[in-house]
Order: C-alpha cells, then structure tokens, then sequence
C-alpha cells in the first residue's frame, strides 16, 4: 500500500508544479523585489548601474511624512467606499428584479454586462466623453434645465464623476453574483412566511438579507480588492487632477515611481497600498473559518 501512496503523492507534487512555479515567477519574485527595493535607496541611475544604498526603513518614514500620501490614502477610502455601497446596493435590488420572471429577463440581464465586460480603460474614455463640460453628452440633457456642469475639471465635482464610471463598471458584477445567491434561496422559505402572513418587507429582513450574508460577504470584499487599486480608469478620466482631486493612492504610487524616479519610495508606498487589501483578506478567511467550526463546535 505504501508504493502507490507514494507515487500517487509525487504524481500529485509533479502536476502542482507548473502552478507552483507559475505562482514564483510572477507573484512572489516580484513581490520580495518590492520589498527588497523599498529598504534600498534607488533612483534611475543607481537602479542602472546596480549601486543601491540599503536605508532600513527610510523610505516609509519618508512616504508617511508627505502630506499627499495621506491625502491620496483619504481619496481612495472615499472612492472604495461610495463605489462599493452605490455598486452593491443598486446591484441587490437590480439582483431582487431579476429573480422575478418577466418578459425579456435574459435579454436586459445580457445587455446590463456589457459595462462589466468592457475594459475599463474603453468604460474611462467613454465617461470623460460624456463627462465633457462642452461636448458631453450629460450636459447636453441637463443645459436645458440649468444643471450642466464641468464635471471633470472642477475639484469638488471631479471624484464624484470617477465613482459614477466606477459604479457603473461594478453594478452587474454584484448583480451577478447576488443573483446567483438569491436562486439558492428555497422559495418555500418565503411561501410559508407569507401563509403565516409576513409581508414582503419582514420576508425580505427576515429570510433574504440573513441566507444572503455569506454572498453579500463575498462580494463587498471582491469588491474592496477591485475597487481599492483601481487605477486604469482613474488615470484615463482625469489623470488624478485636477490639483490632485482624484489622484487615488494608486496614482500616487505611479507618479513616484515613473514621474519621480524615486523606486525605493514607491516600493514602501506600493506595500503600504496593500495594507487594507490584506486586512480584508484575512478578516473574511478568519470568518470563513469560524463559519465552518460553527456546525461542529454546535454538535459537540
């Protein structure tokens, strides 16, 4: 019995090695570079002619004294925040409309992810086209009532904009995945609630929203991963102006390290931009944890 478990577990180790290697070439060589960079002082001439200076921990020091880190950190909460309750509140309830039958379902469930599937730098310029403050197509239905508005170019109104394109990228992802959820709801569930007289209301806060937990769940922290590094359609719509009014924390780290040059600091800056990603992470692995220990510990 020992000769095929044994091959059996090198035939297992042979076919998880191109993963493996897959997963040391293009994640965690690039990741210990980054952090090998972000305690070294390099710029473009030192990172030429291989003379890096080790500086410890300088280069976070550095980054957390500049007052725009911070301020591209506050931005991007902003932005994660607003596009992840915007997104998942209007894609629940677009999720509660399409669990119901209803002449052409399929065809408006197709035609609303056509915005997911379109790459975000397309999503980017078409909003900065109907964003114009001259040729826009938003202005040309709001001029007629006095509402038009340079919407991209004015500092107070110019995030509020990329978190529109944001949201209307991220609506029919959550839609999906919320949808999925709520068909592995038993409808029997609701039909004796409402033969025990529970409104739509109760039947909705009662039944939907606690078996929904687990996939509203899931999907706020995809979301959180997403919409925290986004920098694509950022960067086409407004290239973080103006005067820094959009210039998320994922900008920032392109402008240190491809407008300044200074790599070691937009290494450290880079790493710090994977603090809340990695929180987040963590803190859904842990519930998924207890989630599966519940059953048992109540068994026992």
């Amino acid at each position: 019995m020992r000769q095929p478990s044994a091959r059996r577990r090198r035939a297992g180790c042979l076919f998880c090695l191109p993963g493996m290697a897959f997963l040391a070439l293009f994640l965690a060589y690039p990741l210990l570079y980054n952090v090998w960079t972000s305690v070294h002082d390099v710029d473009l001439s030192q990172l030429l002619g291989g003379a890096e200076r080790f500086t410890g921990l300088d280069n976070y020091r550095t980054v957390a004294d500049d007052p725009a880190f911070w301020h591209s950190v506050r931005l991007s909460l902003v932005f994660t925040l607003s596009s992840l309750l915007l997104q998942f509140t209007i894609g629940f309830a677009l999720a509660l409309l399409f669990a119901r039958p209803f002449p052409f379902n399929g065809l408006l469930r197709s035609l609303l992810l056509t915005a997911w599937l379109l790459p975000p730098v397309v999503s980017g310029t078409l909003f900065r086209w109907m964003l114009d403050a001259e040729s826009g197509a938003y202005n040309a239905l709001l001029e007629p009532v006095g509402l038009s508005h340079d919407w991209l170019t004015d500092p107070s109104t110019s995030l509020a904009g990329v978190v529109f394109a944001n949201v209307w990228i991220g609506v029919p992802f959550n839609m999906l995945l919320l949808l999925v959820g709520l068909h592995t709801i038993d409808p029997q569930l609701h039909e004796a609630a409402a033969i025990d007289g529970a409104n739509a209301w109760q039947r909705f806060r009662h039944i939907t929203l606690p078996l929904m937990r687990p996939v509203s769940v899931t999907v706020l922290l995809l979301g959180l991963l997403y919409t925290f590094k986004v920098f694509d359609l950022v960067f086409v719509m407004t290239g973080g102006g103006p005067v820094d009014a959009t210039r998320v924390l994922s900008l920032y780290v392109y402008e240190v390290f491809f407008t300044s040059f200074r790599f070691g600091e937009g290494a450290a800056a880079a790493l710090l931009l994977l603090v809340v990603p990695l929180l987040a992470g963590v803190l859904y692995v842990r519930r998924l944890r207890r989630e599966d220990e519940a059953p048992t510990g109540g068994a026992v």
